[in-house]
Formats: structure tokens, sequence, C-alpha cells
């Protein structure tokens, strides 16, 4: 035994690792093939639930996806001139009368092509009586029987949102079912209500969204907020209330949790829920543990003899290896931490000659490489500070010059009263941006101090042209540098309706996954972009398009911020309008 010991510790340093690693290998291997087998359907369940996770925010996507074509299609029937005359007119000769139909009729075609959704119908009610109904299919009621449903009167208490609700006309299961979403058409001037757009989904064409994702034990549900199932790939169960759900819906978003595990009909399930906040509603996959899993493992047979292998193969690794390898592997590890930007974990000098020369050149290197860092860091700081400073420094005399020019005027024009409110509007906004050193705001903050400086333009220049603000809920909390979108505003105040004298702009703010993606939209004058092209690739050829130093330089600062993937683009056609993009990271936390 000893001489076999002797032979063996004569051997290289490969030949000993290549020997303990095959013995070893080949121990745990046949160890741990059964072992795989049987662990495999307990994590099983984990894995289920942290794929449907992703599945769900797929299915969210796609329904967000429809609820924006959704959106689109409210503001083209809102801005369209013969839909309102149709619906606010009142009876006349059979000749106009065929006009005003004709015309209306034409429209919402139009409309319907335009945003290239075909499996919905839209339904028009106005204050005259009259209604429009695209497509008999998806709805055979009357006008009359949408307007007693409750989501008509709540679509007019919240004018500004998309609204969401089920819609039966059978019995639950029949498939009849779907949902229709009503907005209440304003006048913009007045604010008085003349009619009101209903979409009419098919719960079909919702449920094709996630079908796929479907199988036996493995359910997607849509709740409402009052717990009652709008739509699921088990038709039985649309119509129907599920408080159950509901209650496990609501724990998953208060308590921020993963998934929660339960009884539901006499069966254990697992609950993973996502809330769909443009829809007021609830994605909920419901998973049935029994059908997933099949028959239940031992669990305690498993767990002893995992551990027993575990302890051998570890045991057996470790009084052979240590000694072996004990000042490499040391090496080795503090070598690993170089990779996690640890600069810091020098190497004691022990062990063989070759371990001693590696931990010496290691040390010397770390030396070097922790030198030129601290001097690169330095200098970047101070190098992006300088940059950011210039660039705020510019934009906020740019601000202040325009908006003080406004505060003269009225003083000017003798109007004390409306001077007064522009000078405290201009004092909130001098406190929410100049005095507020941070360099990013939540988007509700920035929407307060545009809101502030239209206000200012519109006692300057009339209420000529209007402002309208399309921002979802979900994009409130987040954070965008201070002054983003001012530039913007004042650019359309400006120049966008030099020839026009009125219209419309559009301030709309949504999100695109990790991305915040805010739109500053108008109908004014327009321009010629002589590239052909509707990228504005840098600051450079935005200044080309604008005057002010103030567009040029959100796009220089995004870019510093975030990167060069974020700024801003640009597009526009004479006579059409002009669409402002800027795209920036999503995120709630403040720039540092």
């Amino acid at each position: 035994m000893g001489a076999w010991l002797r032979r063996i510790a004569d051997q290289s340093l490969f030949r000993k690792l290549f020997l303990v690693m095959v013995l070893s290998m080949i121990t745990v291997t046949v160890a741990t093939s059964w072992v795989t087998v049987q662990m495999s359907q307990k994590l099983f369940v984990k894995t289920f639930s942290i794929t449907n996770s992703k599945i769900i925010e797929q299915i969210k996507s796609g329904l967000e996806s429809i609820h924006y074509t959704n959106v689109n299609i409210a503001i083209n029937a809102a801005q369209s001139g013969a839909i309102k005359s149709f619906l606010t007119a009142a009876d006349s000769d059979s000749l106009t009368n065929s006009m005003v139909t004709f015309g209306m009729s034409e429209q919402m075609k139009r409309i319907q092509s335009g945003i290239g959704a075909k499996n919905i119908g839209m339904i028009i009610s106005g204050i005259n009586g009259k209604s429009y109904t695209s497509d008999r299919t998806y709805w055979s009621g009357s006008s009359e029987d949408l307007g007693r449903n409750p989501i008509t009167q709540e679509s007019q208490r919240q004018s500004g949102r998309l609204m969401y609700s089920y819609l039966d006309e059978g019995t639950p299961g029949s498939g009849d079912q779907g949902l229709v979403a009503a907005k209440a058409l304003i006048e913009p001037l007045s604010k008085e209500w003349y009619g009101t757009l209903y979409i009419i989904m098919k719960e079909s064409d919702v449920r094709s969204i996630y079908t796929s994702f479907t199988s036996d034990g493995n359910d997607v549900m849509i709740l409402d907020r009052q717990g009652r199932i709008v739509s699921s790939n088990r038709h039985g169960l649309i119509g129907t209330t599920s408080k159950e759900l509901l209650d496990s819906a609501q724990r998953i978003q208060q308590l921020g949790l993963a998934e929660v595990e339960m009884n539901m009909s006499h069966k254990d399930v697992i609950v993973v829920a996502k809330d769909l906040p443009l829809y007021d509603f609830y994605i909920v996959n419901v998973i049935d543990k029994d059908t997933a899993l099949g028959q239940m493992l031992n669990r305690k047979a498993i767990f002893f003899l995992v551990a027993g292998i575990v302890i051998v193969t570890v045991l057996i690794v470790y009084v052979i290896t240590r000694r072996l390898t004990l000042s490499l592997r040391k090496l080795v590890k503090k070598m690993s931490t170089v990779t996690k930007e640890n600069f810091h974990n020098y190497m004691a000098v022990t062990g063989t000659y070759e371990t001693r020369e590696l931990s010496r050149s290691f040390n010397f290197m770390l030396d070097e490489l922790n030198d030129y860092i601290s001097q690169l860091v330095d200098t970047q700081k101070e190098q992006r500070k300088a940059e950011l400073a210039a660039l705020q420094q510019q934009i906020n005399p740019h601000f202040l010059y325009n908006t003080l020019a406004s505060v003269n005027i009225l003083v000017q024009r003798g109007s004390q009263e409306t001077a007064t409110q522009t000078i405290h509007a201009l004092i909130s906004l001098l406190q929410n941006t100049i005095s507020n050193v941070q360099e990013t705001i939540p988007v509700v903050q920035e929407m307060v101090n545009l809101k502030h400086y239209v206000f200012i333009n519109q006692i300057r220049y009339g209420q000529g042209i209007k402002v309208d603000y399309f921002v979802s809920p979900d994009c409130l909390p987040a954070q965008v540098p201070k002054l983003m979108l001012q530039p913007f505003i004042e650019n359309a105040f400006f120049h966008a309706f030099n020839k026009k004298g009125t219209g419309y702009i559009y301030v709309i703010i949504t999100k695109e996954r990790d991305t915040l993606l805010c739109e500053v939209v108008d109908n004014g004058d327009g321009m010629e972009i002589s590239n052909n092209t509707d990228e504005m690739p840098n600051a450079t050829s935005a200044r080309q398009l604008f005057t002010g130093i103030g567009i040029g330089n959100v796009h220089d600062r995004l870019v510093l911020l975030y990167g060069e993937e974020y700024g801003v683009t640009i597009s526009s056609s004479v006579g059409q309008g002009t669409k402002i993009s800027i795209k920036l990271p999503w995120s709630t936390e403040q720039y540092k």
C-alpha cells in the first residue's frame, strides 16, 4: 500500500488531477444520473412558474399593443369633423342627411383601414340620437343597450381614458362574449360631450393572443377588478366570477410575489398573475400541480439520497485535492476576483516556486492596474461633470429668456390679473427646475412644469394652439431629464403654425418594454427634410432643422446620460405637421 501511494506521489500534477477527476466523475455521474431524473420533476414546478411569468409578459405586451391601436382609433375619431357632424347635426332633408351619413361612414372606413385593425367592430352614438355600427357580427344589439352599459357613464367621467368592460350577448360559455372599449368624444374648446365611440372585440380574438401558451392543466384567464373572467381558454368559465382568483391576483400585486399556491375546486394549483393597468384587468395563469407533475415524489427519500452522495463525493475530492492544489487554487481564486472588478484582493506569496512567482507578478499587476484605474476614473468624472454642467447652463438661460419675454408682454398690455397668474406659473417652474438640483425628475413633475410653460405661451399667443396630453399612468413615476420636453413645445409654438395659425400639439408618453417613448406631435405647417429620412442621427442635424439651442442640447444631454442608442428622432411632412420622438431608458430611480 505504501509503495502504491509513493508511486502516485511521484506522478505529475496533471496525471494526479486527471486520475482524481476521472474517479470523481465516474462516481458522481453514476450516482447522480438517477437522482437527476427524479429531481427534475421537483424542479419542474419552479421552472414552470418562472417560464409562465415570461409568457404572461408576452401576453401583456400583445394586449397593450391592441390597446395602443384602439387609442389611435379614438384619437382619429375625435379629430374627425365628419363624425362630429353626424353625431351632432339635427335631422334635415334626406339629401343632406345622406351626405352627412356617407361622409361619416367613409371616414370610419378610413380610420379602420388606416390603423390596420380588421378584427374589431366600431360603433358611434351621438347626442342627437344617431348611431352607426361598422359590423353587426361584433354587436347585434342596439346603441341604446350600449348607452345603458355602465362603461358609457364611466367613460364620460374619465373622458381622458379609454375604458374597457366585459360584453356579453348570451349566456356564459355560449361563445358570444367579447370586450368593449368606450371613449367619450369631447369638443376640444367647450369640453362638451357630443357622443361615444365603442370598439368591440370578440373574446375569441383576444384569446388568440395566448391560446398557443395554454395546455392541459395550464390555463390563462383575464379578470376584471370585480373578479369576472372576461377571457379564458376554458370557455365555460367566461362570464363567471371567481373571488379566489381575484384575491390571489391582488395579493401577488400587493406583496410583490412571483406566485401563490392555493386549493381551488379541490385541486392544488399554482397561480401566477400580472396587473394590466391599461385595461384595468388582471392576467392570471393557473397551473394544476397534479396534472403538471403527475404522481408526487417521496421527497424525504430523495433528500437523504442526494445528501449522502454529495457528502461522500465532497469528502473524497476535498481530502485528495486539498494538499495537492491548495496554493494553486488560492491563486486562481484571487485572479478570478479581477473579473468581478475586485482589484484589491492581493495574493499571499506562498507555495511552490512557480506559485510564488505567479503571486508576485499578480500583485504587481494589481498595483499598476489600481493606479491606472484611479487616474482614469478621476479624469472621466471631471470631464463628464463639466460637459453636463455646460449643457444644463445652455438650456436654463434659454428657457428663462423666452418665459420672461412672455411676462414682459403681459405687463406692457396692462393685464395685471393674467400677469400675476403668469408670474405664479413662472415661480413654480423656477422652483421645480432651476432650484431642483437633481438631474432627472419624474414624468408627473415634468408634466406639471410643461403645463405651466404651455399656460404662459397660451396667455402670450392666445388659445389658437391647443395642447393635449396622453400619458400612460404607469409612466408617471419614470425619471426623465429636467426640461426635456419644453424645447419641443416651444419650437411648435414658435414655428409650427406660422401659416395655419391654429392647430393642436399632442404630448404622448408610453412605455415599450424597457424603453420610455415620449412624442411631441403637431398638425402644423411641417417641413421638408432634405436627406429624405425620418432619423435624426445627431444633434448637429437637429440644429439644422430648428432654431434655438434647446433642441440640440436635449439630444446631446440624452446621449451623454444614457448612450448613443438613445436620443431624439424627427419626422415631418410639409403641410402635415411634425413628430418628435424621444427615446430613453425606463427607470424610476434618479440619475446619479
